[in-house]
Order: C-alpha cells, then structure tokens, then sequence
C-alpha cells in the first residue's frame, strides 16, 4: 500500500506534465525507484504505465486533428530507427561526457522557452519540407532517447515549433505519437526480458491516464500559457537530475 501511495501520485502529476509540455517521465521513473523498485524494474514498469497514459492523449489529440497521418509515418519510423542506434552507442560510450554537455546547454534551453515569442506561429513551410524536417528530429531525438532518454518530449515540442514551423498543438501532437511508438517499442522488450511488475505498472497506469486526460484538456484550452511554465519545471528538474549524477 504504501508503494502505491508514493508511485501513483506521482504517475498522475507525471501524466499531466507530459500531455501539456513532455518531460513527464522525470517525475514518474524517481516515484517508482524512491517506493523501492529495482532499476530495470521501474524502468520497465514506467514504460507501461507511461505507455497507456501517452496512448490516451495520442488519441485525443488525434481526433482533435492535432495528428496529420503522412506526417508522423516517416517521423515514427525515423525515431525508432534513431532510438535503436542511440541504444547501441549507449552501450560503447561513457555518458557522464554527454551529461555535461546536457547541462551547458540546458540553461540556453531555458532562456529560449523564455522568451516571448517561442511558440508564436511562424510561416508554415510545405508540406513535404515539414515532413522532412520533422523526420530529421525524430531520427536525432530517437538516437538521444535511446542514448539517454530524459525530456525528450519536451525537446521534441521545442524543435518541431522552432525548425520545421509547426504551430504548437500539431508539434504536441506530433511529439506524442513519437513518444507512443519508442514506448510500445521498448515495452515490448521489457515484457519479454519478463522485468515489467506487471499489476503495478497497470494500477499507476489508470493514475496517468487520468492526469494525461486532465493536462490534455488543460493544453487544449490555454495552449502556450500552460506549456512555457511547465516546460520551464521540467527543464529544471532535468538540471537537478544531471547535477545530482554527475557530482
């Protein structure tokens, strides 16, 4: 009882970051390890639990038209293409390089989400240079998520708006259909290798999609003005959990 006194919680705050600006799995993936889960466990059994929430806002956001069909194909396949490259590098290079150079950047992150004009509309470009581009960070965050992994939603948001010119709720939309097919992808893995805790990771899943549904009607009404603050959060989580493994 008291495990999922502190996992659910935690999922559903996780669940409602992650619909209105990504990073949920920074608050998540600590729930299940400070309840006292093995590692490959929680890290498994968060998959599930973000799976289904990730799916539910997948889906909301679909039948609001924030998914375009043609463009997410490519950028799907890129990702998991991405996801399975960064996977193999994670396994011959020292990441603790790779977390410093995190940290610099992080705070230029921050500063650009500051600024005013971040999720503005910007002129759109054609389709076929959007789906391009798109596909391009799909593939260089793929590798990042599966070199690393934390945040990548938010990065993907941050991207999709700034280089390929989405207007925000598409570049959500977009993020979350990525994220939705790394997920199942690694889950898959996971279930195999037999090391999801299976009615735990059930049981925090109804927790976050409960708070993917919440934040998902948030985003739906206020849009940037909830997504700055939260993004902001989640940056600075992520700057706490670097300095936290590296020192």
């Amino acid at each position: 009882m008291l495990k999922f006194l502190i996992i659910c919680p935690m999922v559903f705050l996780a669940g409602f970051v992650d619909a209105i600006a990504g990073g949920g799995g920074l608050i998540s993936l600590p729930a299940y390890l400070f309840a006292g889960l093995p590692v490959h466990n929680a890290i498994a059994t968060n998959k599930l639990s973000s799976a289904m929430g990730t799916t539910v806002t997948t889906i909301k956001f679909a039948k609001n038209g924030y998914i375009k069909l043609r463009q997410i194909i490519t950028c799907v396949i890129a990702a998991m293409i991405g996801s399975a490259i960064g996977a193999r590098i994670s396994l011959t290079v020292d990441d603790y390089l790779f977390k410093i150079i995190m940290l610099v950047l992080l705070p230029f992150i921050a500063f650009y989400v500051l600024r005013k004009k971040t999720f503005i509309d910007r002129a759109p470009y054609s389709e076929t240079k959007t789906i391009l581009l798109s596909t391009a960070i799909a593939f260089v965050l793929g590798v990042y998520d599966g070199f690393y992994g934390p945040g990548t939603g938010t990065f993907l948001i941050l991207l999709l708006t700034a280089v390929a010119h989405m207007e925000l709720t598409r570049a959500n939309g977009t993020a979350k259909s990525i994220n939705l097919a790394t997920n199942y992808a690694s889950l898959a893995v996971y279930l195999i290798s037999g090391k999801v805790i299976v009615l735990t990771g059930l049981i925090a899943g109804v927790f976050n999609i409960a708070g993917n549904y919440l934040g998902a009607r948030l985003f739906e009404s206020k849009g940037a003005k909830f997504v700055k603050p939260i993004m902001l959060i989640v940056i600075a989580i992520y700057i706490v959990k670097l300095i936290t493994e590296i020192f």
